[in-house]
């Protein structure tokens, strides 16, 4: 028998068909509901003559159709490619053109970008999520009205599910595919490692991220119910948290920090949460205590794309004894810390991290170079910089291309990064390295300031020499109104440094 995904969700169906499997704003479904509209999709792309293997593209908000589209495609052995609603449309039209996609589904308010790429990508079918789409597009209810029977399985097991392009952030990004395998293991990995977080799973992060897309297949498998936000709203947030009785959500340290912000954040009761997991980009230091202090778990996860999600995550009991780290590896997961001749580091050398699982992916789509590069006897070598302690937890210190070398040095940008993050009046920072004709880099730190306050840049060099090694402590501060990022919360160094050369 094989696994696929699609089946997961047959199966809760049957064995919990009063369960809640779904919230989305005002929409509510059980999984037998969630189930049918699957198969309606299934049996909807069947008829329209899309075949196993073929990708479709999604460019849409958290909508319930995103997660009818990914079960109900996963069953017919159709790769689902969702896409990234922050890009701009060229970048959209180089990844519909790199995976090849024949039918383009988009949310109302991608109908702009979809209408200026549309001549320049080879979609011949397009389905808009609304009730009337633009005429050279037909409305998603009326192609999804086929019969809700439940469809003969196709594929799965290492047959791809998803392809999810990677951000980006050095260049044109890369499609990993991700197997029904892969996804299957996630969700016993992350059951395996986390124990019981409760049932009630509250989601703010967008479907194109592997953060939010990971847990779902977890939830139709153990039985939970998926409560997303369309986009994210942080008073909304904390709002859904009580009033759906949440038990665990997922961020990025964006989310906290916007959590943070909203005036109920002082007397707000996080009882109801059993732990909330921050992956994407490390958490600094004092955003986990600050939410320690008002009873708050917050566990460091480290994870990639290329791994269908989770690497390694803190427990709950060392999320502030060892604050800053991501924990051990994930049960079904290994970790090796190494130098550039590939050999393994000594307790608390920085090298870079490799990783093997059971739930990596297959490869980045038609791009066997990269896959090459990067996929090794078995190993993922993902090109960030870390250590790990002699009790065998992970600190993630950079990304390997953003190391700065200054007089020989290794100054890894996240460090400097989070002693700035306990100024009190920076609210953002990113660390960059910049020419110096004495030691060949030198620090360079652009600095978001809280709402009132003010600061100097010899005030802030100052405060970093009583914290910070000579090498390390910022040459120069520039101050800016917004750090650029990823949708995920990764800073855009390459944008920071063509900007601050």
């Amino acid at each position: 028998m094989k696994i696929n995904i699609g089946y997961l969700l047959y199966k809760r169906a049957m064995l919990s068909p009063k369960m809640e499997a779904l919230v989305v704003g005002d929409v509510r479904r059980s999984f037998p509901e969630l189930n049918a509209g699957a198969n309606r999709v299934a049996n909807a792309m069947r008829k329209m003559g899309v075949q196993r293997g073929d990708r479709v593209a999604v460019l849409a908000l958290n909508d319930p159709e995103y997660l009818e589209l990914f079960f109900g495609l996963a069953k017919i052995g159709v790769v689902m490619v969702p896409l990234n609603h922050r890009l701009a449309p060229p970048e959209v039209a180089y990844i519909a053109n790199d995976c090849g996609t024949q039918t383009f589904i988009f949310g109302k308010e991608f109908t702009p970008v979809v209408e200026a790429i549309r001549g320049q990508i080879p979609a011949k079918t397009f389905i808009g999520i609304m009730d009337d789409p633009p005429a050279w597009a037909r409305p998603y209810r009326a192609v999804m009205d086929a019969p809700a029977t439940e469809p003969e399985l196709v594929g799965g097991d290492d047959d791809t599910l998803t392809i999810l392009y990677t951000s980006g952030t050095t260049g044109r990004p890369k499609g990993a595919e991700l197997t029904h395998n892969g996804y299957y293991h996630t969700s016993v990995d992350l059951k395996a490692t986390l124990g019981d977080v409760g049932t009630r799973m509250l989601m703010p992060l967008p479907l194109f991220h592997i953060g939010a897309l990971a847990p779902v297949p977890m939830c139709a498998h153990f039985g939970s119910t998926m409560i997303f936000q369309r986009a994210f709203e942080p008073a909304e947030f904390l709002k859904l948290i009580q009033t759906e009785h949440i038990s665990w959500f997922g961020s990025v340290p964006q989310v906290l920090m916007f959590l943070r912000s909203v005036p109920q954040f002082e007397t707000f009761d996080w009882s109801t949460i059993k732990l909330a997991l921050v992956y994407a980009a490390p958490v600094p230091v004092p955003l986990i205590k600050a939410f320690a202090e008002k009873g708050m778990e917050v566990r460091q996860l480290y994870g990639l794309t290329e791994c269908t999600g989770p690497a390694s995550v803190i427990d709950g009991e060392w999320a502030v004894k060892k604050a800053g780290s991501c924990g051990p590896p994930f049960f079904q997961t290994d970790i090796r810390v190494v130098d550039l001749e590939g050999k393994d580091c000594a307790p608390d050398v920085p090298g870079e991290v490799l990783m093997r699982t059971t739930h990596l992916m297959k490869g980045y789509y038609n791009n066997p170079t990269a896959t090459a590069q990067t996929i090794i006897d078995g190993w993922l070598h993902t090109g960030d910089i870390a250590k790990m302690d002699a009790d065998g937890f992970l600190y993630i210190l950079d990304r390997k291309k953003d190391m700065i070398i200054s007089g020989g040095e290794n100054i890894y940008p996240a460090e400097v990064e989070e002693c700035l993050h306990a100024h009190p009046a920076i609210a953002d920072v990113g660390v960059i390295g910049i020419p110096d004709e004495t030691w060949g880099e030198a620090v360079k730190a652009i600095v978001v300031l809280k709402k009132g306050e003010s600061l100097t840049q010899e005030a802030l060099i100052g405060w970093c020499r009583d914290k910070l090694a000579r090498f390390k402590t910022p040459k120069q501060v520039v101050f800016i109104d917004q750090i650029p990022r990823t949708p995920t919360g990764k800073i855009l160094k390459r944008v920071l440094r063509e900007q601050f050369k």
